[in-house]
């Protein structure tokens, strides 16, 4: 009987939850609404930024660059 019990808890406590969440969301509807057309538009991706094959170039050159120096400095603290 326990078991049962402890699913009948359970359930209460879901339909609790069930209910804040509707009245959450009847909340949100109703700021929605009162937005007016602005919130009835769907939601765009953010547009991803493209980097030019020249731009790209020259940010591997400069890595390039600032690694060689790191080596450089790993090599004469080595010796």
């Amino acid at each position: 009987m326990s078991i049962l019990a402890e699913i009948k808890r359970e359930e209460r406590k879901l339909e609790k939850q069930l209910g804040n969440l509707q009245y959450r969301l009847k909340g949100v509807r109703s700021a929605a609404e009162a937005l007016g057309g602005s919130a009835n538009r769907e939601l765009t991706g953010v547009k991803k930024r493209v980097l030019s094959p020249a731009g790209r170039a020259k940010i591997a050159a400069a890595a390039r660059r600032r690694w060689a120096k790191v080596r450089a400095k790993a090599r004469k603290a080595a010796s």
